[in-house]
């Protein structure tokens, strides 16, 4: 019999999920080659120490506070939400988190835990080059050399995110076969992991892959929700009605969405529906998908008859992941979140309109968040919305000029 939500204690649900074994009921787990074992062993048993460990509570704070500029603010678009309806909408800024992006939270943690564990090298898979940006900050910050693997076609729309990398001291390797995009990259990057694992930590850009990533990035990107609910209670003397945030792997999603579960708030995910609804025109897996194993972790996936991953797209490269994280596939079963999409149309249109009305620019990524925020507050008609700005969209602005130029 299928868990239910009624069946759950969410004010200590983080502190129960995942079990040791690292599965959200049914999802997650770590399904690696046997000479990945111990050392996957290793990197939980070291983290379950040091997040106990008052100094290293202590000097992740104070990087938080002295290096990213944390807490980031929450704001509220007033011209925004009076353009759409009488509901409130609300932007946790991670646009204004060093690097530009939410990734930097958990990026800083892993570092130190590979400080920790004596590793010399950060690896790691990029799409949308936030992951590989805040991944090479930290490796300069912490003294490590780092190497990001990031498809081909991700590299030509991400050049900027790609000069930074390299400016920052990483080697950005170049991913050539298939549809070389983020599926493709994590496949490099965890093959170059299994040949150097001895020196290096492989540094997962989501809440995604073996146990205990899904869990780690989870607790390193709680920071978001935890400041943002505070942040909101403060603003307003209320929680939110909903809280949303779009979701690829869904690392930013589970960082906002989950220190909420406990309270009165209906929470949204945000799918990429990319052109449309047919097989490789999108990447809806927990719309679309079935249940599977693929990258180390048991899931919701796009997939064929054979179990081999289905060709996925986004006009946003941190989105198109034939996957999603297991915490996200648990929490839909209990129907604590719900998933929604928003089509690459949308998503552009959201870019556009927040910009102009509020003076921020979103990476395709959350302007995919800030497209379902804008239709659920005409839903709602009354009552507040915080939206997860995951990201800034500097990154996103040739790309977006070459192709939807006519729209200045």
């Amino acid at each position: 019999m299928a868990m239910m939500k009624q069946d759950i204690d969410f004010s200590v649900y983080r502190k129960n999920y995942p079990n040791k074994d690292g599965f959200f009921g049914k999802y997650g787990g770590s399904f690696i080659p046997p000479q990945l074992v111990d050392e996957f062993k290793n990197i939980y048993t070291a983290y379950e120490t040091i997040c106990q460990s008052s100094k290293f509570i202590s000097e992740l704070r104070r990087i938080r506070k002295e290096f990213q500029g944390r807490p980031t603010p929450t704001y509220h678009c007033e011209r925004l939400s009076n353009s759409i309806s009488n509901t409130q909408i609300y932007l946790k800024r991670e646009d204004l988190n060093h690097t530009g992006a939410h990734k930097l939270n958990h990026c800083m943690g892993e570092g130190l835990l590979a400080k920790y564990l004596g590793k010399k090298k950060l690896i790691a898979e990029t799409g949308a080059g936030q992951h590989g940006v805040a991944l090479a900050t930290a490796a300069a910050f912490f003294g490590l050399k780092c190497d990001i693997y990031m498809g081909e076609v991700d590299i030509a729309k991400q050049a900027p995110n790609v000069a930074r990398m390299k400016l920052l001291g990483a080697k950005v390797v170049p991913v050539s076969h298939g549809l070389m995009t983020l599926k493709e990259a994590v496949d490099a990057a965890f093959e170059a992991y299994m040949n150097e694992y001895d020196e290096a930590i492989y540094c997962i850009g989501s809440v995604v892959g073996p146990h205990p990533f899904p869990l780690m990035v989870r607790d390193f990107q709680s920071v978001v929700g935890i400041e943002a609910r505070e942040q909101f209670l403060e603003m307003t003397g209320n929680f939110p009605d909903a809280v949303v945030a779009c979701v690829g792997g869904g690392s930013n999603a589970a960082g906002i969405l989950t220190p909420f579960l406990a309270d009165p708030v209906k929470l949204y995910g945000v799918e990429p529906m990319g052109r449309g609804t047919k097989k490789g025109d999108h990447a809806a897996s927990l719309t679309y998908g079935t249940e599977g194993v693929m990258h180390g972790f048991n899931s919701i996936m796009l997939q064929n008859e054979k179990g081999e991953p289905d060709p996925v797209y986004s006009i946003a490269s941190g989105l198109d992941y034939p996957s999603v994280g297991p915490e996200h596939a648990f929490l839909r079963e209990l129907g604590r979140v719900e998933y929604g999409s928003a089509t690459d149309e949308e998503a552009v249109d959201a870019f556009f309109t927040l910009s102009r009305l509020e003076g921020v620019i979103p990476a395709l990524e959350s302007a995919h968040a800030v497209a379902y925020a804008m239709k659920l507050a005409v839903e709602m008609g009354s009552g507040s919305i915080l939206v997860n700005c995951s990201g800034r969209g500097d990154k996103d602005l040739d790309y977006v000029l070459e192709h939807y130029g006519d729209r200045l």
